[in-house]
């Protein structure tokens, strides 16, 4: 299908349509077909662990400030976007329904089948609350969450060359494998990168698209949205010149996309000024930005790790641990309507960093 797609356009394929075929294509791509993806150890057949199969205690904790941000904006549904294997929801649900919050209803956006018919099977005990959805209604009202979901949105790759910016395609060489090729361009990255070295790097204009359809979509609600990542400044730092595209396969990582395409995750970091940004051009009104860290500590998570046994502390210490996932892993928080001050963001503001 690639291949086709290709010579469609020419020989030259952009990197983020490639991308896009990989991860996307109907029946074939990485996140359409039936393999595992999620889950702690290769043995298994997953490829990569994120937050809510590591510990129970994450989606606890996000709960309160689900059911927070419920209350303030005066809403009762809550849509996830890519529910993996359906972890986050039940401990969202599970803590809702410790604090009584009356939720109407969950509705889960997500492409996988195969990972749908796993959450149907994980989330069978809360009944008709929980839906799922392929597209999004005209209007929505609500809470949104995004747990590792822009890191998985095709990105343009630009590459900077003898001082001439590029854009990299995906060609097929004389032996017929994959290659890379770039080809001038006017697109340039949000930053002018100092220095005159070769620098290779992404930008985002799908995942700031998404944002902004969210926005027009999202009447009265919050957005949350959880993954790894920088502010700009930060981003399109002069020493970061090999780009952020990274491959996750069996819980190894490699940089190499044009590999076993189709049978691994793509992912790129996220532009969390370019997002924040496209996030208010839609009319959100920012809540804040902080890391992960800060943001789980804020909820309550230490406490909640002192009255856990030893083996569920451990766990959970990943999730807040500078060298783990939390300095890496950021947060943040949108509304649309009168803002206030939301409880993960209380300390360890970091939107001068945006």
């Amino acid at each position: 299908m690639i291949r086709a797609a290709v010579h469609d356009a020419g020989g030259w394929l952009p990197f983020d349509q490639f991308m896009h075929l990989a991860l996307y294509a109907p029946g074939l791509g990485y996140y359409v077909h039936g393999s595992r993806k999620l889950g702690q150890l290769p043995q298994d057949g997953s490829d990569f662990v994120t937050a809510p199969e590591i510990s129970p205690l994450y989606g606890q904790v996000l709960a309160l400030q689900v059911a927070e941000a419920l209350q303030m904006t005066a809403t009762d549904e809550v849509w996830e976007f890519g529910a993996g294997s359906g972890a986050l929801a039940e401990q969202v649900l599970d803590g809702l329904q410790q604090q009584d919050v009356a939720l109407r209803r969950y509705t889960i956006v997500d492409v996988s089948g195969s990972l749908r018919a796993r959450q149907q099977e994980r989330l069978a005990r809360f009944g008709d609350i929980v839906q799922w959805a392929d597209a999004l209604p005209a209007q929505m009202r609500g809470v949104v969450l995004g747990n590792e979901v822009l890191d998985a949105m095709p990105v343009k790759l630009l590459q900077r060359r003898d001082g001439v910016w590029h854009e990299r395609g995906v060609v097929i060489d004389d032996a017929g494998n994959w290659a890379w090729e770039d080809r001038a361009t006017d697109l340039r990255p949000p930053l002018e990168i100092a220095g005159d070295h070769d620098y290779l790097t992404e930008i985002h204009p799908q995942g700031e698209a998404f944002i902004r359809t969210l926005g027009q979509h999202l009447e009265q609600g919050a957005a949350f949205f959880i993954d790894y990542g920088f502010g700009e400044r930060e981003y399109y730092h002069p020493q970061r010149d090999g780009g952020t595209v990274m491959c996750h396969q069996l819980h190894r990582a490699d940089d190499n996309p044009l590999l076993a395409v189709g049978e691994k995750d793509i992912t790129a970091h996220v532009n969390f000024t370019g997002t924040a940004v496209a996030a208010q051009e839609a009319g959100f009104e920012i809540l804040g930005y902080t890391t992960q860290g800060w943001f789980l500590l804020n909820l309550g998570l230490a406490q909640r790790m002192e009255a856990s046994d030893l083996a569920t502390r451990t766990l959970a210490q990943k999730l807040v641990l500078e060298h783990e996932m939390g300095e890496l892993f950021k947060v943040l928080g949108l509304c649309k309507g009168e803002q206030w001050a939301a409880r993960g963001f209380a300390s360890g503001d970091r939107l001068r960093m945006l």
